[in-house]
């Protein structure tokens, strides 16, 4: 564990392996940007940015159930639109807080203009007690902030003396639209009484973690786990939000969390210049290994294979998450022998949403896939996977 001031230094030291990354999506852009999106995630030449995982064989040990609630799956709502800005910013290189997307509005409705340090002297006066104000003059100057959603989650763990654990996973974007799914969830509730022990921010990209002010607004001192490589700017929005908290930082690799609950960070660089993912396993007593992601940006593959050279467990039992495969709807031909493999892991149980794409939910289903299917409230589009509002539970039958 170690605090904010030392992530310049290692920034530093992961400054080859980034530029690498750019190297490797240049070549991939001929496809276009949203081909890039999965392919880069799937892609060979991605292998090379995992360190060697030796079989390991830990014992993180047991949980007796874990049951998930979908918050927002939502991240925006128009994909045309957000690729639209991504290209007219200059692409999935670009770094995001200079895309003047809320919350970091500067020069009024000018693509690709802002900068975080401009951005937020705009907003700061109000974070995290009077976010109405803040998103106000987003509504006002951004770019689309009517097209900002948010992804997070609820994770309630019961352990096996009975006792829970609730983990909130990521933090949404728009203010207004994740403090709405807060409170039809009762999750603006859970923080004020500190009913939930934790947030993890997955990753620093816009949709998981620049909705952070709306956690805080309920529960400024909530511990907050991030995985090594956010940027300055990412970590300087954490205390310009109002925190008041332990960070904890988590270095690649496995962290046990409490009995049965485990986080892994994965060292990656990710578009819209973000670095490192983490994802959770939690090995559920009778029914084996269940994996909780944001994004996947490691992919499905890697997630999977990782869990089985590090951890001790008696199977794959299940998947929740953005499996970052079809974010936009696109399908390249390449990703049929993804659908293929994905019964080779053999898990009993999929809640898969999100970037994972409802074509892909859909092949998956075609496929006769355990793909457990949602009911398409609250601006969710599809049943084929969760949606909004919809739970999933893990458990020994």
């Amino acid at each position: 564990m170690k605090g904010g001031n030392n992530m310049a230094t290692e920034e530093e030291k992961q400054g080859v392996s980034r530029r690498d990354f750019v190297k490797g999506l240049a070549v991939g852009g001929a496809a276009g940007a949203i081909g890039a999106m999965g392919i880069y995630s799937y892609g060979p030449w991605r292998k090379r940015h995992f360190s060697k995982v030796t079989s390991k064989n830990i014992d993180i040990g047991e949980c007796k159930s874990v049951k998930i609630t979908n918050i927002s799956e939502t991240s925006w709502f128009d994909n045309k639109v957000l690729m639209g800005d991504i290209k007219g910013s200059g692409g999935l290189l670009v770094n995001q807080y200079t895309y003047n997307w809320p919350p970091f509005a500067d020069v009024k409705g000018q693509l690709g203009k802002g900068s975080y340090e401009n951005g937020i002297k705009h907003i700061k006066q109000f974070l995290p007690d009077k976010l109405e104000k803040a998103w106000e003059f987003q509504k006002e100057n951004a770019v689309h902030p009517e097209n900002a959603g948010g992804y997070a989650c609820l994770i309630d763990v019961e352990l096996l003396d009975g006792s829970r654990k609730k983990i909130l996973l990521d933090s949404g974007w728009a203010y207004d639209w994740t403090d709405e799914c807060f409170k039809r969830e009762g999750i603006d509730k859970m923080l004020s009484k500190k009913e939930i022990d934790c947030l993890i921010i997955s990753h620093e990209h816009f949709d998981h973690f620049w909705g952070l002010p709306v956690t805080l607004k309920y529960n400024p001192e909530v511990p907050l786990y991030i995985p090594e490589g956010f940027y300055q700017e990412g970590l300087q929005y954490i205390k310009d939000s109002g925190y008041r908290g332990k960070l904890i930082v988590n270095k690649p690799g496995l962290t046990p969390l409490f009995p049965g609950c485990a986080i892994y960070t994965f060292a990656i660089p990710i578009i819209c210049r973000v670095y490192g993912e983490e994802s959770l396993y939690f090995n559920v007593q009778g029914a084996g290994l269940v994996s909780v992601t944001g994004c996947c940006h490691q992919s499905i593959i890697q997630f999977a294979e990782t869990a089985r050279r590090t951890i001790k467990f008696e199977k794959l039992h299940g998947v929740y998450g953005g499996l970052h495969i079809s974010p936009f709807e696109d399908w390249d031909p390449k990703y049929d022998d993804l659908v293929i493999a994905f019964k080779n892991w053999g898990f009993e149980k999929v809640g898969c949403n999100h970037c994972t794409g409802i074509v892909t939910a859909k092949k998956f289903i075609e496929a006769g896939y355990p793909i457990v299917k949602g009911t398409a409230r609250f601006r969710s589009k599809d049943i084929a996977y969760l949606g909004n509002g919809d739970t999933i539970e893990f458990k020994a039958a």
